[in-house]
């Protein structure tokens, strides 16, 4: 059975796995689950955020049992002429729509973007900071088919707004989401960048995980990373998830939680 795996969001952590089993017509004991960002309710209805899981599948689904048909009355055997065959088919069926659903590009609200560049360029200007700003789509989520709007800062000597390990920059993005959500109403998932950070630090990340996961099949134990918001924890994930020698975790709790790689 080929591995299923989709990320689901919800108003907490129980709602967002009802509806990934309801997704993926499984039982709750069908399924691994990983919490991806366990979500907060925030104040007034400002600075909440839903919660992320992620299922993927590990028993197939049991095939529903077909209705017992009434037992038909013995009829007298008949002659019939011999009829040719049709010829069957060697290829495999097509699979379900499904899959491919998730690989079409579902891009964001143009609003969303022209909203969270304007109120970006505002808050710099607020900060003093002289930069310019841009917009731009990632790629495609290779599991939802969803892009997200990129807001691209430029300028010299921008490290100021990045700070240690981007948790300034984490900053900038998370209240530049609430004033955009505040305007348009609605709740926004753009992604801020400056000066192409998130994408050096996505291929960093890989690296590491590539290199942790090595040392797991090496030493035959499993290796624990350190502590990462979500984000990077799902850039560990996905890096290693089609790793046919280990297998990923995260553990811990709130910020504490981390990946531990597993040899298989």
């Amino acid at each position: 059975m080929k591995k299923q795996e989709i990320e689901v969001t919800g108003p907490d952590i129980d709602e967002a796995i009802s509806t990934g089993l309801q997704k993926l017509g499984v039982s709750r004991d069908q399924v691994e689950i990983e919490i991806i960002d366990e979500g907060r309710r925030g104040l007034l209805g400002i600075g909440g955020r839903e919660a992320v899981v992620s299922l993927k599948v590990v028993t197939a689904p049991k095939p529903a049992s077909k209705p017992t048909k009434p037992q038909a009355k013995p009829q007298p055997p008949q002659v019939e002429e011999p009829q040719a065959k049709e010829p069957v088919d060697p290829s495999p069926p097509e699979p379900r729509s499904q899959e491919k659903v998730a690989l079409e590009a579902v891009a964001p609200p143009a609003e969303e973007s022209d909203t969270a560049a304007t109120l970006v360029r505002e808050l710099l200007d607020l900060m003093k900071v002289d930069a310019t700003v841009s917009t731009d789509l990632t790629e495609p989520d290779d599991l939802t088919g969803k892009q997200l709007a990129i807001v691209d800062i430029k300028g010299d000597d921008l490290s100021v707004l990045i700070g240690p390990r981007g948790e300034t920059l984490d900053a900038l993005q998370y209240i530049s989401r609430l004033m955009v959500g505040h305007r348009l109403q609605q709740r926004a998932h753009f992604v801020i960048d400056i000066e192409g950070y998130r994408e050096r630090r996505q291929q960093a990340l890989t690296r590491l995980a590539e290199r942790m996961a090595a040392k797991a099949v090496k030493r035959g134990n499993p290796v624990t990373l350190e502590a990462m918001p979500a984000h990077e924890r799902r850039i560990i994930h996905m890096a290693l998830r089609e790793s046919p020698e280990v297998k990923t975790e995260s553990t811990g709790e709130g910020k504490r939680r981390r990946v531990r790689i597993y040899p298989r």
